[in-house]
């Protein structure tokens, strides 16, 4: 479980594993469709959806697989989303991704770029990979800006789970790690 956040904080979110309990904090999630605007894809009844998401989390925390981390806003100790690194298999490349995802109410507030910054600070500190990944639907302009914000840059489109995708790339200024590509050699 060494990809998981439990216990880090930011200036102002505290960061750990996620819970049973946040089950109907989440499903707000799920109800709301503005939350799927950006993504392909069929979707059941939200609590069905958020069982099956939970489910998924917890099984990648069991497979040392990553996940997704509670935020929980420190001032009110609000669930207000999720943000993580997951293992991912992208164009039969497996990648470290950081992924962010906020209940309606919190987004455009600078929640995910504080959370995203996190997750990128410690993955490279941690020196788990030589680069991550952000996967961000071609139309989701909002989660594009989170990922620039974080040092990201596009490095390709591609095809993602029916939907297309840019690929995010930011690379590890500390060291090498075991996930991702290495930088590429300057030209001239």
């Amino acid at each position: 479980m060494k990809y998981l956040l439990d216990g880090e904080e930011t200036e102002r979110l505290s960061i750990r594993n996620i819970e049973e309990k946040d089950f109907d904090s989440w499903l707000k999630f799920f109800s709301d469709p503005s939350s799927f605007t950006h993504w392909i894809c069929e979707l059941e009844k939200p609590e069905i959806e958020c069982q099956n998401w939970y489910k998924k989390q917890f099984d990648r925390y069991a497979n040392d697989l990553g996940g997704m981390n509670a935020m929980v806003e420190k001032k009110t100790g609000t669930l207000i989303g999720h943000a993580g690194l997951l293992v991912q298999q992208v164009d039969q490349i497996t990648e470290l991704e950081v992924a962010y995802s906020l209940l309606p109410g919190f987004r455009n507030q600078g929640y995910a770029t504080e959370a995203a910054k996190k997750c990128k600070d410690f993955a490279f500190q941690n020196s788990f990979s030589l680069s991550l990944i952000s996967i961000i639907s071609l139309t989701n302009i909002p989660s594009a800006n989170v990922a620039r914000k974080n040092g990201m840059k596009v490095e390709k489109q591609t095809l993602y789970h029916g939907n297309q995708v840019n690929i995010f790339r930011a690379f590890n200024p500390y060291k090498s790690g075991k996930f991702g590509r290495k930088r590429p050699k300057a030209v001239g």
